[in-house]
């Protein structure tokens, strides 16, 4: 294998973790419908639930153990922190080269949620096909 091929791969996979990056923040980071949780209204039932789970049926109990584990999950998530910045400079380095690569086209991209303002600045075009 050429050195040129093997830079050029390592290019895609370069590319490739850009793209992956900034996709997974922006899906990680999507509005949600109704009331937005907080780090302190998680905290909150998270308290609640060691108190009831004393005192809960053995089915209930396993319900109440169940969801203290995903308000864990999701605590972490809401105290991560996430420098979508950085990772939108990476997605505009990347992401007109990966989409011709790959044959992703504009509206591909904004049906994934990727503003159309990002992708001017990554020169992606609506006529792109």
């Amino acid at each position: 294998m050429s050195s040129a091929h093997k830079e050029a791969l390592a290019e895609g996979r370069r590319q490739g973790q850009a793209i992956r990056k900034y996709l997974e923040a922006l899906e990680a980071h999507r509005p949600k419908r109704g009331r937005k949780r907080t780090s302190e209204s998680v905290e909150r039932r998270l308290a609640l639930i060691d108190e009831e789970i004393q005192l809960a049926s053995p089915l209930d109990r396993l319900h109440l153990i169940q969801e203290r584990m995903d308000l864990q999950k999701e605590l972490e998530t809401l105290q991560a922190s996430v420098d979508l910045d950085q990772l939108e400079e990476g997605f505009v380095e990347s992401a007109a080269a990966y989409g011709d690569r790959k044959g992703i086209t504009y509206a591909a991209w904004r049906e994934l949620g990727v503003s159309p303002d990002l992708l001017s600045r990554a020169g992606i075009k609506r006529t792109r096909s």
